[in-house]
């Protein structure tokens, strides 16, 4: 489909994937996009999901634009999960769940972005999405059952897991470390996680083009997949490049352990996301990680140094 034919609704629009899903939509001539914050769009209120979502479709429809909602609110914060994790369920699960309801009802196709922390993070190489999941913190435990709820409900729904997300908008890891770069002489940064570095705005072109796929009824017939940049990295090799696009010297981080900077929640040792079933199904793969960090440098620097 032509991209001026899609309407697409973005719970959660104020962070850093629904900044870079409402920047790219707005680019598109006569295509509509909305993407509201947790401010104006509260998705524990099961009401007022229930009419953004029925004004929006009434929206699109009455404009001959195909509707579909991305879902990119969530409760993101993992380590204070641990202690409220009611909040957490109310909105990865009773949020999720209260979209996929409302969509159904309408008709309306629905992407929900989900995590690598469904998963145990002890595997040896990387997850595919019909692996076996079993989170380790409360975060993944709401965000898997927020999977079930979304995948349980009837609606035409996908979900699709990400990792390592940074971008322009919020915080994130490359921010922290260009922030800490000007800091410190030198830092330490844990060598034994490793993962998929994503840009927020490569994930979200992803996304779109899923979007465009579903809205046509032209969707992948598997139902969870995985969308982040090729490669992996550790956080420390990761922190490197960061201050490698500074212009500083990679030679200022150190390794440690994760034994050396405990956290309420254990972070994942390994959780790298296999994009096969992504490609399989006819989407296009994300480049790779290192290439998609000096992209986001040239086009965001200002912005992912702090300035």
């Amino acid at each position: 489909m032509t991209r001026s034919r899609l309407a697409v609704l973005v719970p959660g629009g104020r962070g850093q994937v629904g900044s870079e899903l409402r920047r790219i939509v707005s680019g598109w001539s006569g295509a509509l996009v909305h993407a509201p914050g947790s401010g104006e769009l509260d998705v524990t209120d099961a009401e007022a999901v229930a009419d953004a979502v029925d004004s929006f479709a009434e929206t699109a429809r009455d404009s001959d634009l195909r509707p579909v909602v991305v879902n990119a609110a969530a409760y993101t914060a993992v380590d204070a999960a641990e202690e409220e994790p009611d909040r957490s369920a109310a909105i990865n699960v009773a949020g999720a769940a209260a979209l996929a309801d409302a969509c159904g009802r309408r008709g309306v196709p629905l992407l929900h972005i989900s995590t690598d922390y469904v998963f145990p993070g002890d595997a040896t190489r990387p997850y595919e999405p019909d692996d076996e999941t079993g989170p380790r913190t409360s975060y993944g435990r709401t965000k898997l059952d927020g999977e079930r709820a979304v995948l349980d409900s009837g609606a035409r729904a996908w979900v699709v897991r990400t990792a390592w997300v940074y971008g322009a908008g919020g915080k994130n890891f490359v921010k922290t470390m260009a922030r800490l770069e000007s800091e410190r002489d030198t830092l330490s940064v844990v060598d034994d996680q490793v993962g998929c570095p994503t840009w927020a705005a490569d994930l979200a072109a992803g996304l779109l083009e899923l979007a465009g796929r579903v809205a046509e009824r032209k969707g992948p017939e598997q139902r969870v997949l995985h969308c982040v940049n090729g490669g992996q990295s550790s956080w420390f090799e990761f922190a490197r490049a960061v201050f490698a696009e500074l212009g500083a010297d990679p030679e200022r981080v150190r390794p440690c352990s994760s034994e050396e900077f405990p956290l309420p929640a254990p972070r994942p040792a390994y959780s790298v996301l296999s994009g096969r079933a992504w490609e399989a199904s006819g989407l296009t793969p994300l480049r790779h990680w290192r290439e998609a960090l000096a992209a986001a440098f040239a086009a965001d620097g200002d912005a992912l140094r702090g300035r």
